[in-house]
């Protein structure tokens, strides 16, 4: 299942983005796994709540580095698809 720009992701149950201080860095905690976040990552997940789709996300973070929205949404896409084929990201049902 690929993701669109209507899309609305959420970090499933067990999974959940931290501070490590030990490392000074985010990761993104699953059940017995753990991923390094970049700065990038950091901020599309920190929109991921379950109620923004992928296109209120990408408007956001052009809103935030005042870019177009169109320039990123691609890019936040590509950056979930990955995490949800790793299955540490689902995507609320349709109505």
């Amino acid at each position: 299942m690929s993701l669109t720009p209507d899309s609305v992701p959420h970090l499933p149950r067990g999974v959940r983005m931290r501070h490590d201080t030990v490392r000074n860095a985010h990761v993104l905690l699953a059940p017995e796994r753990t991923f390094d976040l970049d700065q990038n990552a950091v901020a599309v997940l920190s929109l991921v709540d379950g109620a923004r789709s992928i296109r209120a996300i990408a408007e956001a973070l052009a809103q935030q580095y005042e870019t177009e929205s169109g320039i990123i949404e691609p890019d936040v896409i590509t950056m979930l698809d990955g995490l949800l084929l790793k299955r540490v990201l689902e995507t609320v049902p349709a109505p």
